[in-house]
């Protein structure tokens, strides 16, 4: 992977009630007992555990993620966050553009876009979604899918330090299917090639693409050591500190970078 460090983040999306926040002790716990330095790990529970989470994790090395922004800094705009509240609330990144805002809710690249120019604008990591479904996978669409996503996702701003990019194969999602990893390695690739024109050689080279789409602890090793792979947006398995820490795992022992 070059220079870079992999990345296995935890999207809670809407699960978690106060007493989930026992979940991140645990994880805490297996990560003073059994450090994995190769990799850094993150959690992004839902907004209302954001400041609880916070200090659970204080003095440990989880980082502390959250979901979804809203693209302006303050308004009238009742029920939304901006990425400076996340921010606030401690949190020191945002995923923006996973597939169940881009279904449910019919956000657009335009919009995940704006988001992620949010998160930079708060000092957040954006990491930004992207991935095709089934039908166009079957149509066989998916790079050109990928392609337009991250083009018009991406913003000006971004940056190897600021902006992580994952890609999500809808049709992966919950389903139990996965790519195969040659189909993994054909995909990050096509990205980091698009990444190089759009940013340069030396962003390109730096920036983190995570895998997402049903990573558990069975399949994580196959997946996550993909070339151009670095790391894993983990989404049900996330919930239960073990399976996220078997995932992260999966680094212990691998020099970093």
């Amino acid at each position: 992977m070059g220079e870079r460090t992999a990345l296995v983040a935890g999207n809670w999306k809407m699960n978690g009630l106060g007493a989930s926040l026992a979940e991140l002790r645990a994880l805490k716990d297996h990560l003073a007992q059994s450090p994995v330095p190769e990799a850094e790990i993150m959690v992004c529970p839902p907004a209302t555990l954001l400041a609880q989470a916070r200090y659970m994790l204080s003095g440990s090395t989880v980082i502390l993620g959250a979901q979804d922004c809203h693209p302006l800094p303050s308004g009238a705009h009742t029920g939304d966050l901006s990425a400076e509240m996340l921010a606030d609330a401690g949190g020191s990144a945002v995923i923006v553009g996973p597939s169940e805002r881009r279904t449910d809710h019919g956000e657009n690249d335009a919009l995940v876009q704006a988001k992620a120019t949010a998160a930079l604008r708060a000092g957040l990591t954006a990491i930004i979604c992207i991935g095709e479904t089934g039908r166009e996978r079957g149509d066989g669409a998916t790079l050109e899918i990928v392609r337009r996503q991250l083009q018009g996702s991406l913003p000006q701003e971004a940056r190897a330090t600021n902006t992580v990019i994952a890609y999500e194969p809808v049709w992966a999602i919950g389903s139990g299917l996965t790519p195969t990893p040659a189909d993994v390695a054909e995909v990050h690739g096509f990205i980091r090639g698009a990444l190089s024109r759009s940013l340069g050689e030396a962003e390109a080279r730096d920036l983190r693409i995570l895998y997402g789409g049903s990573v558990k602890p069975a399949n994580a090793s196959e997946l996550l050591l993909v070339p151009d792979v670095d790391g894993a947006l983990v989404g049900g398995a996330s919930l239960k500190a073990s399976d996220l820490y078997a995932i992260l795992s999966v680094y212990a022992g691998r020099r970093a970078g």
